[in-house]
């Protein structure tokens, strides 16, 4: 675990994760290589077969004497090439700020993503990482050393929520310059423009990803307990609103179930994992629950 890493990761939470890793072990090996052992490779350890060249192959494996006779890369597959690739999109935007609680959105966005990576290059998974608002703020390669940890922190660090976001475009943007299948999990508030967002995830879907969306809210988002007079200022917009609070909580939550609604139906009939998450959830208890879910989806498979 590297110094960087303790922002995210702190004492802890640390050691909430570490108890969650070996309580959960059998679950996460059992899903993790269930998840990236094609069915058709068994257990064998020798060559397999080859496949294209794509952006990001170890050139280790490129296969020369194919290339000399054909003039094209082709890489030798092994059983462990078919290791998950798993990319993880953050959203740093500037609604991110928000919280309530001892984390933000952000922050708790952060320590989520790292977490995962945590776990997964303990798998020896490979992993990138992508910060993102309107843009693509900071990417990280595809990995699969501990050391990788670092610059996914470090990314995410480096990422300050200040504009305004995209999803719908980010998502496409990774879709079409992804052309290796693998796992895609987005960490937002998906405050957005919500059927851009799923055309995005669909494309995703669309292109053989498997796509898992972590939905971060804070509780005051979700259950607007606000009292009195009070200013409300937009983090992505140069707007304020100074009300009573009461008289916008019914309009709100049902504005607010109406968005949740478009969001699970559209995840659901896409076959897109969805899971929204509490900013006063402890961490641990959210990565249970990711992965249990991941878990009851590789047995229905």
């Amino acid at each position: 675990m590297t110094a960087d890493s303790k922002r995210f990761l702190h004492p802890e939470a640390i050691r909430r994760i570490g108890r969650l890793e070996l309580r959960a072990r059998h679950i996460v090996e059992g899903l993790l290589s269930g998840m990236h052992r094609s069915p058709y490779f068994g257990q064998s350890v020798e060559f397999l077969q080859h496949r294209q060249y794509a952006p990001g192959d170890d050139l280790r494996h490129v296969d020369w004497k194919v290339w000399a006779k054909q003039d094209r890369l082709y890489v030798k597959q092994f059983e462990e090439d078919t290791n998950m690739r798993c990319t993880l999109l953050v959203d740093v935007s500037a609604s991110m700020q928000y919280g309530s609680g001892p984390l933000n959105k952000y922050e708790y966005a952060a320590t989520v993503a790292t977490s995962l990576a945590y776990l997964l290059l303990k798998q020896h998974d490979t992993v990138s990482c992508i910060a993102f608002d309107e843009a693509i703020r900071a990417r990280t390669p595809m990995r699969s050393t501990q050391k990788h940890l670092k610059s996914i922190v470090t990314s995410l660090d480096a990422s300050d929520p200040q504009n305004k976001t995209d999803t719908g475009a980010i998502l496409r943007e990774v879709a079409e310059f992804s052309p290796r299948r693998g796992m895609v999990t987005v960490v937002s508030d998906l405050l957005g423009d919500v059927e851009s967002t799923l055309r995005g995830l669909r494309l995703l879907r669309q292109r053989g990803h498997d796509v898992l969306v972590l939905h971060v809210m804070d509780d005051d988002e979700l259950e607007f307990p606000f009292e009195g007079p009070t200013k409300f200022e937009g983090l992505e917009l140069p707007q304020h609103l100074t009300c009573n609070p009461r008289a916008l909580r019914e309009g709100y939550l049902a504005a607010l179930e109406r968005f949740l609604t478009t969001l699970r139906r559209g995840c659901a009939r896409d076959a897109i994992d969805y899971k929204l998450i509490r900013t006063s959830e402890p961490l641990d208890a959210a990565l249970a629950a990711f992965l249990c879910r991941r878990g009851a989806g590789a047995r229905m498979h």
